[in-house]
């Protein structure tokens, strides 16, 4: 039987969840870092093994997510229920993950770190799955679903963009309200994270139970299961679903490495008085390209382009931007705006590669059931959660080792007292060039692997993907 269309109430709700996820998720996936390390005084290299580790712990536990999926049966479907366990848990270790209790000694910190960040990937993986297998589970294919995925990828991106934008300026606002004006600044940021989750916390719930009223379920047709065993091996036999996988995690890498480590650039190299101003301008201005790239960029290059031509030009675009970041590191800069010359390439290539990936991932889908005679929606996009997680962590294992060699720590450097006037003090031009090289060298080398792995693995044009979604479409008739 043929779908209907999807109304502009269930593209909304649909869409609003986006905002609500990426906004939990780019708080941990950007800030989990420097508040433990920088803020609470664990080592930069426990940190990194701490992340990745939780990472390589969600290679079980994603892909069996997808499998318990794929067997629920209840009244509310099969996605919707875990949306909303998923998310309330997810929130509330959220709020506790940025609460640890800064009387704690060196390795309680560590344990309180370790358990709760791993307690967390567990949680969003609850939500993350079935929110994203979705898609190809009540949308015809083909533009449709392309529609669907750009605007919900777009939102997304709003939901980090509003992380981004906000964070630094509403951190030390609820700090010095909660602690007083006269508490110490490391204090009132620490103290500000806490209630800042909170408050993401309690959006990302009241937005996931907006989608879960309003979407509902259209296919009703039985999804076969798989032993994880199975599942893996489909997985490999799906050569598409593992190529765009691979390159998702290599472009993620890339940005993450660079968005864990651009508060220190600001910090530490940037320096001045007014370099959390500057920061949060510079956030402003890219979480701003960001969304117009999704929005306003990617529709209209998509009118003259392929997906897969754009995908070409947003790498090339983003190899560009890191290139002329690091000449600019090396002048004796004192102005933002210069920055936001390179900013503009980076944010506007990440915007747009996001949705082209998501678009690529869930095409594999179709592709998998012709070829494996299943379909696998819930595996496809159980890979996809995984990939994305696994690139902070070794995002921030190399964020890490960076921090641990170049000795970038708050009060490590310079007394809390010049700290007060310019956190740049004392650091030196070693370990201030080590930074700007592993922001700037490590993503260019990683998208130029991306582009090649792409060019040589990658078959599902536009036409192919119409061509496939025509087959599919017989296959259910």
């Amino acid at each position: 039987m043929e779908q209907q269309k999807l109304s502009g109430k269930s593209k909304l709700s649909y869409a609003l969840g986006a905002v609500g996820k990426d906004m939990v998720y780019m708080l941990s996936a950007s800030y989990v870092l420097y508040y433990f390390q920088d803020l609470l005084g664990v080592e930069a290299w426990i940190m990194g093994v701490i992340l990745l580790v939780a990472r390589v712990f969600d290679a079980f536990n994603d892909p069996i997510m997808g499998v318990i999926v794929a067997k629920t049966k209840t009244r509310w479907g099969k996605f919707r229920p875990w949306l909303m366990i998923g998310t309330v848990t997810n929130a509330v270790i959220l709020y506790l993950m940025f609460a640890a209790p800064p009387a704690m000694d060196a390795r309680g910190l560590v344990a309180y770190a370790a358990v709760f960040y791993i307690l967390w990937g567990v949680t969003y993986t609850m939500m993350d799955i079935p929110y994203w297998s979705m898609i190809p589970a009540f949308t015809q294919g083909g533009k449709e679903r392309e529609n669907l995925t750009t605007l919900a990828r777009t939102s997304a991106g709003v939901g980090s963009a509003i992380i981004t934008i906000v964070t630094m300026k509403l951190v030390p606002m609820l700090g010095r309200a909660f602690a007083g004006e006269n508490a110490g600044a490391q204090t009132v940021e620490i103290v500000g994270f806490k209630y800042f989750a909170a408050i993401v916390g309690a959006l990302f719930i009241l937005f996931i139970a907006l989608t879960c009223a309003n979407i509902k379920e259209k296919s009703t047709a039985e999804m076969k299961t798989a032993s994880v065993g199975q599942m893996f091996k489909a997985l490999v036999q799906n050569d598409q679903a593992m190529t765009v996988t691979i390159a998702i995690v290599l472009i993620n890498t890339a940005v993450y490495i660079t968005s864990n480590l651009v508060i220190y650039f600001f910090k530490y190299d940037f320096g001045t008085t007014g370099w959390n101003d500057a920061y949060v301008l510079f956030n402003m201005f890219g979480g701003a390209i960001q969304v117009l790239s999704m929005m306003l960029f990617y529709p209209l290059l998509r009118k003259k382009f392929s997906s897969l031509q754009i995908f070409y030009i947003c790498i090339g675009m983003a190899v560009a931007g890191y290139a002329v970041l690091l000449a600019l590191a090396f002048t004796n800069m004192s102005n933002v705006f210069l920055l936001f010359i390179p900013g503009f390439f980076i944010f506007a290539a990440n915007g747009m590669l996001t949705v082209i990936t998501t678009v690529f991932l869930a095409n594999t889908v179709d592709y998998g059931e012709l070829k494996n005679h299943r379909r696998d929606e819930s595996v496809i996009f159980s890979m996809q959660t995984f990939v994305v997680k696994l690139a902070s962590g070794i995002a921030a294992l190399a964020a890490s080792i960076c921090l641990s060699i170049n000795h970038l720590q708050s009060g490590t450097e310079v007394s809390e007292a010049d700290a007060a006037v310019d956190w740049s003090l004392g650091v030196s031009a070693a370990a201030k060039t080590g930074l700007r090289m592993t922001m700037t060298v490590i993503p260019i080398i990683g998208l130029i692997i991306a582009f090649f792995w792409f060019k040589k693995k990658f078959i599902l044009t536009d036409k192919k993907v119409e061509e496939i979604a025509q087959q599919v479409k017989k296959l259910h008739e």
